[in-house]
């Protein structure tokens, strides 16, 4: 089981199109939940900051071993996932990967997310 936070660079101009993007998967949620089946993903959440002048994006995870990338998917939903990404995350900027410390999931919730 993989637990990740990973934080992401919005791109300058590009907060609106955020606001498309994360209402976009809200108002999908039925679409996007059967995705995530493939990817083994049980958890997944996206927070929004602004900080310094600057906004960012971080991607909580709880993720199980084998699942398919996004990447990989055939499916509408992460097509257009991509796709705002490639138009709002700025590459530029190298993601930071949090240091996973303490995860406290109970052990009869863990054992159905293996």
């Amino acid at each position: 089981m993989n637990v990740e936070l990973t934080r992401f660079r919005v791109k300058k101009g590009k907060s609106e199109r955020v606001d498309e993007w994360l209402a976009f998967l809200n108002d999908n949620m039925k679409d996007v939940l059967v995705t995530l089946e493939g990817e083994k993903m049980y958890v997944e959440t996206i927070f929004r900051e602004l900080l310094n002048g600057d906004e960012y994006l971080y991607w909580y995870s709880v993720q199980g071993v084998g699942g398919i990338e996004v990447d990989d998917s055939e499916h509408w939903i992460d097509k257009k996932h991509l796709e705002y990404w490639e138009e709002c995350i700025d590459e530029t900027f190298r993601p930071v990967d949090l240091k996973t410390e303490v995860v406290m999931i109970p052990e009869k919730i863990r054992e159905n997310m293996i």
